[in-house]
């Protein structure tokens, strides 16, 4: 499926060519009519599109030198024992690891969850035994933040994921996890997880994003999630891709009637970053966490937009990013709390607050308000501070080296989010993982 970069590949496609994109749909040609129809208008898009420019808003504050798209390709498959897979160290209800956008391994659920009507496969899977179901949920919240182009790419290329479906009722114990990866020089991966809570269902599911090897890649990935009348939804997702890849990642909340649904990203690895994260409260009731910690070091940018859509009264959502900032990192947050006519009672917060850990860093930060209603509390707003010179001189003055006392007093910034996570494995391993971040291995 591999194919080499094309000299004549221009620069809004860069290796993304008609022979790349030909080879791909060939090799998905057993899925459902509709699914290939809407790749194909995906990619006209796609190459329809310009990259983005300078002077698009959406885009404001993030260095556009670094979107080139020369030099990916669609990778070879890899088997678990190159994979180097590692284990959470939680307990879970299910695991699927995808690497170059194949399965190569799974835990399936137990027998007595999939006789309650849980399902947890691949995408492709759902694609050919629950068409209806996917079709309704799958890519179904155009993207209005900015990336339209690399939705389309992923939307084109998506060659699998994970499809979770939580019937009526059914609550979880434990978290279902999804590994995605990403080996081999140049990349180019397509992750996407797609739940759906029905009424009054409750669960944890668990997105990992992995690096292989120290390449560079390139990832363009998305989630949907639907939480149907009074489900419970927590969706996590820990991104640790190479320093060197490009990102770009997109998730989709739509909350009904009563409905609550968590959502908490973790951002960690690559090169040059974008998330962009859409929540929809649709019903009376409805009720939406998003939740981000970031750890920017070296040279990295993390870029990160959020819509906050109220569509009906008496709902509410709390927006919550925060970011530590080490060497000459940049981050950029764009937020916009958006109140429909009909949305009166909203109750919506948003907040990004900013720990900067050198003097050369950079943290950009807009948060917005577009309001139409008459009867709403909402409030929005940044901050960007350093560490407290009294606690770090009170912690060195206990023998703390100050690149300790640092991590230390970043930790306990960070926990005002962690803390929100009910799970106390899936709490303690998102902490391991930003340990690393502190501390990489030799």
């Amino acid at each position: 499926m591999s194919q080499p970069s094309s000299p004549l590949a221009t620069s809004a496609t860069g290796s993304f060519t008609p022979e790349l994109f030909a080879a791909h749909l060939a090799s998905v040609a057993h899925l459902p009519a509709w699914w290939l129809d809407r790749k194909r208008a995906a990619w006209d898009r796609f190459t329809a599109l310009p990259l983005p420019k300078r002077t698009d808003e959406s885009w404001r504050f993030a260095t556009l030198t670094g979107l080139k798209l020369d030099g990916y390709t669609l990778p070879p498959a890899v088997t678990p024992a190159e994979l180097g897979h590692a284990p959470i160290g939680i307990a879970t209800a299910g695991k699927l690891v995808f690497a170059n956008n194949r399965l190569v391994a799974a835990e399936p659920i137990s027998a007595e969850l999939a006789q309650q009507g849980v399902i947890f496969e691949t995408l492709q899977n759902a694609l050919l035994k629950h068409g209806d179901l996917v079709k309704a949920h799958l890519l179904a919240q155009p993207p209005k933040q900015g990336s339209e182009k690399f939705s389309a790419l992923h939307t084109a290329l998506l060659a699998d994921g994970a499809f979770v479906y939580l019937p009526k009722g059914v609550e979880l114990a434990l978290p279902l996890a999804v590994f995605h990866y990403a080996a081999g020089p140049g990349a180019a991966v397509f992750p996407h997880t797609l739940v759906i809570a029905e009424e009054g269902a409750k669960a944890t599911v668990v997105d990992f994003f992995r690096s292989a090897d120290a390449g560079a890649h390139f990832a363009c990935g998305r989630n949907d999630l639907y939480a149907s009348h009074s489900a419970q939804l927590t969706y996590v997702a820990a991104q640790t891709w190479s320093r060197e890849s490009l990102s770009f990642q997109s998730n989709s909340t739509v909350a009904r009637r009563d409905a609550r649904v968590l959502a908490l990203n973790l951002h960690l690895g690559g090169r040059q970053s974008r998330h962009e994260s859409h929540s929809q409260l649709q019903a009376p009731g409805a009720h939406s966490e998003m939740l981000a910690l970031t750890v920017a070091h070296g040279t990295q940018e993390f870029d990160q937009r959020t819509l906050q859509i109220h569509q009906a009264p008496h709902t509410s959502s709390n927006l919550l990013y925060k970011n530590a900032l080490l060497a000459s990192a940049k981050t950029i947050f764009s937020g916009l709390i958006v109140v429909d006519p009909d949305a009166q009672k909203t109750d919506a917060y948003q907040s990004n607050r900013n720990l900067m850990l050198s003097d050369d860093a950079e943290a950009n930060s807009l948060p917005g308000l577009e309001i139409q209603a008459n009867d709403v509390r909402c409030t929005h707003g940044a901050t960007s501070s350093r560490i407290d010179a009294e606690q770090e001189f009170y912690l060195q003055a206990r023998g703390i080296p100050k690149a300790d006392a640092d991590e230390l007093l970043t930790f306990g910034f960070f926990e005002e989010v962690l803390s929100k996570l009910d799970h106390a494995p899936l709490h303690d391993a998102l902490i391991d993982l930003i340990k690393i971040k502190f501390n990489p291995p030799v």
